[in-house]
């Protein structure tokens, strides 16, 4: 078994001064904490692998190909791969935890 504790997640994240620490990743799956800050930018770009998001905490928008939302605290939005997704108008520090399916990077040639 493999278990984590967002705390130390989010302090772990924090010491590196990364805006995503990646925790897991197995062949199918691989799991990551993204902080971004008020006012901040996403410099995403569209992934190789299905996303799913949930906000930990924060407030913002996510843009997901031509639909927009509010996220929040609670909030889980899934992406498809290839499909062009950003957060913005970032108005309280974003804590995510994102999941890709399969892992990060398992579909790069």
């Amino acid at each position: 078994m493999q278990a984590f504790e967002i705390t130390q997640l989010i302090s772990q994240q924090k010491d590196s001064r990364a805006a995503y620490l990646e925790f897991l990743n197995v062949p199918d799956l691989s799991m990551g904490l993204y902080v971004l800050p008020a006012g901040g930018t996403d410099p995403q770009s569209p992934d190789l692998e299905d996303e799913v998001y949930y906000v930990v905490s924060g407030k913002a928008q996510i843009k997901v190909a031509n639909e927009n939302r509010v996220v929040q605290a609670g909030s889980i939005v899934y992406v498809a791969k290839n499909v062009v997704h950003r957060f913005h108008s970032i108005e309280e520090e974003l804590t995510i935890l994102v999941f890709f399916a399969p892992a990060e990077n398992s579909n790069r040639p």
